[in-house]
């Protein structure tokens, strides 16, 4: 029922918006934690799937927008389901969970999805590191999950308030400089 109802609210959306909708949200349900997946593959499939890729499909074939969703952890044994039914874009890419190998993850998915995130760990580097770590780590992930395109430079998460601002600064002053030195922008 829930996906008839978002199905009829996607036909609003685009006579009301059209092609000034680029990207959709499909999910905020975090489907991983900090060790694993928060459900089997078998119950992804059986409880999730059809019904997000039922949405998926109808935007992919009615519009030109993206398809995109939050879901936080440990996404491994989830990610071939996820591609499956549609979804283009994963926010965040929580490399700080277990098995979330950035370089798996753009060696096998990264002609498949978009990374929106993982550019700067939130819970250790950024809060606890120094301006230095926190650049070192954000030019790594740069030049593992930019390659080829296909990534959205944001930190992990949402920035915790004991954060110095230092290290903020950091983060984009090392994202401003690798754009600069790489593509001049």
């Amino acid at each position: 029922m829930q996906t008839e109802f978002m199905l009829k609210n996607l036909e609003i959306y685009k006579q009301a918006c059209g092609d000034r909708i680029q990207i959709c949200w499909i999910s905020g349900t975090d489907f991983g934690t900090q060790n694993s997946e928060i459900m089997s593959a078998d119950m992804f499939r059986e409880l999730y799937k059809p019904y997000y890729k039922r949405v998926c499909d109808w935007i992919h074939k009615n519009t030109n927008w993206k398809t995109y969703a939050h879901t936080c952890g440990c996404l491994v044994r989830l990610l071939d389901d996820i591609v499956d039914m549609g979804l283009d874009i994963i926010n965040p890419v929580q490399l700080s969970a277990a098995g979330m190998d950035p370089h798996m993850l753009k060696e096998k998915y990264g002609d498949k999805l978009v990374f929106w995130g993982g550019g700067v760990d939130t819970q250790t580097t950024l809060p606890r590191g120094n301006p230095e770590e926190v650049a070192a780590q954000v030019i790594e992930r740069l030049d593992i999950l930019s390659k080829g395109g296909g990534y959205v430079f944001n930190t992990i998460h949402n920035i915790v308030g004991d954060t110095k601002p230092e290290n903020i600064w950091a983060a984009f002053s090392a994202v401003h400089k690798y754009n600069e030195e790489r593509f001049g922008a």
